[in-house]
């Protein structure tokens, strides 16, 4: 009896917190910021193992999945929970550092408002986070590749993205340069 509340528990409290963005509910706990207001949210973890003063990270994340009509890609707000929980963590964001990679369906979530109404796509929620992420200095690099299959040019990428021959181009020139690849 008491396992399966546990898990009762734990799955009411994932399913909140995979929900992402301020309107939604989320566990006890759970804070935004302190870099990307209203997104991302994070928790003290009491007793951890600290991060040492000289810690830096470089996290290369794959991004594939669209986000669903009219919601924020959640890829984007697991990147935002990155640089918000080391951020208050005391970790400074020069030394956080993350690449997303969009390749896929994803790269429809990366472009402009412009582009939605040319091509009669549906529109994203996505914009202002991308901002967000990209003022924390994240970088975002788009799969050429897969923009080209789709019809998706330099112009129709919201500002700040990138574009590159392919995902595996970026992932390797990412890891060439100490980026670990991280699933999240």
């Amino acid at each position: 009896m008491r396992r399966r509340k546990f898990i009762v528990s734990m799955s009411f409290m994932g399913a909140l917190f995979m929900a992402g963005g301020p309107a939604a509910a989320q566990p006890p706990g759970f804070t935004y910021g302190p870099v990307i207001p209203d997104e991302g949210p994070t928790a003290p973890v009491p007793g951890r193992v600290p991060l040492a003063p000289d810690t830096t990270l470089k996290v290369a994340m794959d991004v594939v999945e669209r986000a669903a009509a009219g919601k924020k890609n959640r890829s984007f707000i697991t990147a935002a929970r990155f640089i918000n929980m080391h951020a208050a963590a005391g970790l400074p964001l020069k030394s956080a550092r993350l690449a997303l990679v969009i390749h896929g369906p994803g790269v429809y979530d990366v472009t402009t408002s412009d582009f939605h109404t040319r091509t009669q796509e549906r529109d994203h929620a996505s914009h202002k986070l991308i901002a967000s992420l990209l003022k924390a200095g994240v970088s975002i690099t788009v799969c050429g590749q897969s923009a080209a299959a789709q019809g998706i040019t330099k112009d129709d990428l919201l500002p700040g993205v990138t574009l590159s021959l392919s995902a595996i181009t970026a992932h390797a020139l990412l890891q060439q340069d100490g980026y670990t690849l991280n699933p999240f």
